[in-house]
């Protein structure tokens, strides 16, 4: 009951045109097309006169710019490998001191 088919449409179109005729939706569709058109002229415009050339609107946040980040070396992490390895390295521990 609630749903329009096709044939209702065709209709209510026909019931328009009766109505309103072909050169007044003409007329209408035509001036609807040239503001449309306007509002992207003046747009442009406006996006021009800022002298930025972003095409940024007013009171939006700026957008930040990407960087490449460098990436620095990992430090070594320190396990027990690590750790066994910097006390074999040292002079004077007293390990070596009790072998020899």
């Amino acid at each position: 009951m609630g749903e329009f088919s096709i044939w209702h449409w065709v209709v209510i179109l026909a019931i328009v045109l009766v109505i309103f005729g072909t050169k007044k939706l003409r007329n209408v569709g035509s001036d609807l097309g040239g503001a449309i058109k306007n509002f992207k002229q003046a747009m442009k415009e406006e996006a021009g006169q800022d002298g930025t050339g972003s095409g940024q609107v007013e009171g939006q946040a700026p957008v930040p710019e990407i960087r490449k980040i460098e990436r620095q070396p990992a430090k070594a992490s320190r396990t027990k490998g690590a750790a066994a390895s910097k006390a074999a390295k040292t002079k004077g521990s007293p390990r070596s001191k009790k072998t020899a």
